[in-house]
């Protein structure tokens, strides 16, 4: 691995370490390795957090982080190689390699954390760890600790104080570098072309898991896979927000609701288009998906540096408010409808969220108590839906059971922002064009 593919995760631990200040000790466990039944795994996915600053994907790893240690500051624990093992699980880095393959200043077997990390934590006064994520992994810490403890009256000085890791490594993780952002861009347009093919297989009869793997065929030849759990709804189905069981037949005349992205190099894509499976949208259908596309832009028109979080979710509140009260399927007057939540009917959910190696990223949406300003390098979704029951006895039948959301993915810029997932059709006239090309 060349020395510039290792910047950006040199770079991220020298930052935390500079957060986390003299006296501290950073313990970042790797992903556990889960079952799924009897001796078959789930496929492997390797902690953001660890990912974010090594760039190493093997479980039974351990990244420790000693701010001023004269001897070495980034020290990993992993697996040793064993050509054994690694028939049957393939290649392991092995410790040898870490150092200079990861930029690291040692690294030693995992087998030998016990008798190491309890002498690194010795000294420090603080441990910034992400406690209650990995219960195994929680006792172990206890345990190490517990043996410094122990040895106080010989002089030993065990730390005193726990910080959650979030704490210090969730703001680094909001904002997106200039590589990560590269990344980010690639899931998008894997994304972008996805949604295509499924939109283009799309014909009345077909079910939703034929779209599902449409989608995730265009995935996995990217070398991408699914960021979550591919949601693929169809008719009334579009109105469960997570719906994901995918098996039902979409018939003449129903939307299909796909909200699905494509993780690349552990970063996450989302978007979310709904379509006439038929190819034409009925009237009913596309005065809800303009209804919803003119929220999307409202929203869009508040991505930009120095504006409010909240602003995004409040600007699409009130052009649904104002469309809904047009249409009929609400009543009043826009600021009492406003005011009450009558509107959360219709639509219940926030209309976005941070964006990056997890797909509901981190970082806080409130600070001291306000929604925080808008910053260059933040990702969000920007997702405004209208989900009509189809029990909604009180609405007119034509509207009933019509789910819609529209979702991209929005980088804020220096100047305003720009919508990483720009290049795939959004409007009714795009996706009925692009569904007869």
């Amino acid at each position: 691995m060349a020395a510039g593919e290792r910047k950006p995760w040199a770079r991220r631990r020298r930052r935390l370490m500079e957060l986390a200040g003299d006296g501290a000790i950073v313990i970042v466990p790797a992903a556990p390795e889960r079952l799924r039944s009897r001796d078959v795994h789930y496929p492997y996915r390797q902690d953001s957090d660890f990912w974010y600053l090594t760039g190493f994907g093997e479980p039974e790893a351990v990244l420790v982080l000693v701010p001023g240690r004269a001897h070495g500051e980034a020290i990993l624990f992993c697996r040793e190689r064993d050509p054994a093992r690694e028939q049957w699980d393939g290649p392991r880095l092995g410790p040898e390699r870490a150092v200079e393959a990861l930029g690291l200043d040692d690294a030693y077997p995992i087998a030998d954390i016990d008798d190491i990390l309890p002498g690194l934590l010795e000294g420090r006064r603080r441990v910034h760890y992400p406690l209650g994520r990995d219960a195994d992994f929680d006792l172990k810490l206890i345990g190490w600790l517990n043996r410094v403890r122990a040895q106080v009256r010989t002089g030993a000085q065990p730390p005193h104080e726990f910080l959650a890791l979030g704490h210090l490594l969730d703001e680094l993780r909001l904002f997106k570098s200039a590589e990560e952002i590269a990344l980010m861009q690639k899931a998008a347009d894997i994304s972008v072309e996805a949604h295509r093919a499924a939109m283009r297989a799309a014909r009345p009869g077909i079910r939703e898991y034929a779209l599902q793997a449409e989608l995730e065929c265009v995935f996995r030849r990217h070398g991408a896979e699914p960021a979550y759990p591919s949601i693929v709804g169809g008719g009334a189905n579009a109105c469960i927000l997570h719906y994901r069981d995918n098996r039902a037949a979409v018939r003449a005349g129903e939307l299909v609701l796909i909200d699905a992205g494509a993780e690349h190099a552990g970063y996450a894509a989302d978007i979310t288009r709904t379509f006439p499976v038929s190819g034409r949208f009925s009237r009913a259908q596309r005065a809800l998906h303009n209804l919803v596309c003119r929220a999307q832009a409202a929203a869009l028109a508040q991505a930009r540096p120095g504006r409010p979080y909240e602003a995004v979710h409040e600007a699409a509140v009130e052009v649904l408010v104002d469309g809904l009260l047009a249409l009929g399927l609400l009543s009043g007057s826009p600021r009492a409808v406003r005011e009450s939540g009558a509107w959360r009917r219709f639509y219940p959910h926030k209309t976005g969220h941070w964006l990056g190696l997890d797909v509901h990223d981190v970082g806080e949406y409130r600070i001291d108590g306000a929604s925080r300003l808008l910053e260059p390098g933040m990702v969000f979704t920007i997702e405004p839906g209208l989900y009509i029951p189809a029990d909604a006895a009180d609405v007119a039948p034509h509207w009933r059971g019509i789910g819609i959301r529209i979702e991209d993915d929005v980088l804020i810029t220096r100047d305003g922002h720009r919508v990483l997932t720009a290049a795939l059709e959004r409007s009714a006239d795009e996706i009925e064009a692009l569904m007869a090309a």
